[in-house]
């Protein structure tokens, strides 16, 4: 699942019948982009506090169970492997 959360496609797919939860519901791209973005956000900060010199070093894909149903997530890492997400 690559693509953006949209408002208007997912007021059309409710009214379509889609499922709100799941694996294709309407709601599971816009916890991903969020979840996704929080962690670029966490990284972020860490990178500012860490007193070694560090930086990022690209993701990891992680299947994350959630309310709404599993999806692919892209967990970012650091070089020096310090960064665990909360």
């Amino acid at each position: 699942m690559t693509n953006k959360f949209n408002f208007n496609d997912a007021v059309k797919d409710l009214q379509a019948g889609k499922n709100l939860n799941g694996k294709d519901g309407v709601l599971t791209s816009l916890i991903k982009q969020l979840t996704e973005a929080a962690l670029q956000a966490e990284i972020e900060q860490h990178l500012d506090n860490d007193q070694q010199p560090n930086r990022k070093n690209g993701s990891s894909t992680k299947t994350v169970k959630s309310a709404v149903g599993s999806f692919e997530l892209n967990t970012p890492r650091d070089r020096s492997g310090s960064f665990e997400p909360q």
